[in-house]
């Protein structure tokens, strides 16, 4: 290795080896677009031109959820104290939806107030890189995480509670956290139940699993439905894509439909309408 004759072959090799390896990417430009999607492989946020979302109107059953998301959002976008959000609960009962449909309306009478940014449950560990990044944006952020929940061993949690509010830095002014899960703790009953059985200190740990549902100021909980509410949710997709179709006709097919998937939500009511807009050779635009 002290052979003087080593040192430039070693540079050249060097040399050759950054010429070969790909150029960083180019960092993204935050105010380009009004969403977009973390990958914390690389560390980079990809822009999203058209969110896959449905309007605030047509999300039926869930009014008083919406309203006190919406009134939180837009406090946020108005550059005022907002909470971080949990909305659990009944699958299919419109907690994303209802994530990507604030943020819309929001937009809608404030443009470009807050971008959307997703980031996906196994890339939870690379939040502090991402409140990095955003953190030295003068924009606000509407971080959205969706079915967020933690089992067995998973101790990523412990990294969201510090980032949400009990670290050094917490969390940027220009962020919030919005988050969906159909457990109210995040933490499936059996892994709650076993800490309690096992653990030298049997509430301690509990605690300390179930305390990250209280980093989140605002919870909003979601529930089944009943049938008015499914009904009124497939008149109003039908209404509002011009499907023309007797209302005793509709309500008995959508029944139906409900019977054969055993359940009714509003998942179940949208899957409902795609198939009776297809058998009508209607587009959904």
């Amino acid at each position: 290795m002290n052979d003087p004759k080593l040192a430039p072959l070693l540079a050249r090799i060097a040399d050759a080896l950054e010429r070969l390896a790909p150029p960083p990417p180019p960092p993204t430009d935050l105010t380009a677009a009004d969403a977009f999607v973390w990958h914390a492989d690389g560390s980079r946020l990809m822009a999203i031109a058209a969110v896959n979302r449905v309007e605030l109107d047509l999300l039926r059953g869930i009014e008083r959820q919406a309203e006190m998301l919406l009134a939180n959002t837009r406090r946020f976008a108005g550059g005022l104290p907002a909470n971080n959000a949990l909305l659990w609960g009944a699958r299919g009962m419109g907690k994303s939806s209802l994530i990507k449909a604030v943020h819309a309306a929001v937009n809608a009478k404030m443009p470009r107030a807050i971008a959307l940014v997703e980031i996906h449950r196994e890339d939870i560990p690379s939040l502090p890189d991402l409140l990095a990044i955003l953190r030295q944006v003068k924009r606000r952020f509407l971080l959205f995480c969706d079915d967020l929940s933690f089992d067995g061993a998973d101790t990523s949690y412990k990294s969201l509670k510090a980032v949400l509010e009990g670290g050094i830095e917490g969390r940027p002014d220009n962020v919030v956290f919005y988050a969906t899960s159909n457990r109210r703790h995040m933490m499936a009953r059996e892994m709650i139940e076993n800490e309690r059985s096992t653990a030298i200190n049997p509430s301690e740990a509990v605690e300390e699993k179930v305390s990250l549902s209280d980093r989140f100021g605002l919870w909003l909980g979601f529930h089944a439905c009943d049938q008015d509410t499914y009904l009124a949710m497939i008149d109003g997709y039908a209404r509002h894509y011009g499907l023309a179709v007797d209302a005793a006709t509709l309500a008995a097919e959508a029944n139906e439909w409900s019977i054969t998937r055993g359940a009714r939500s509003g998942r179940v009511a949208w899957q409902f309408v795609q198939d009776l807009a297809g058998r009508h050779g209607r587009r959904l635009t």
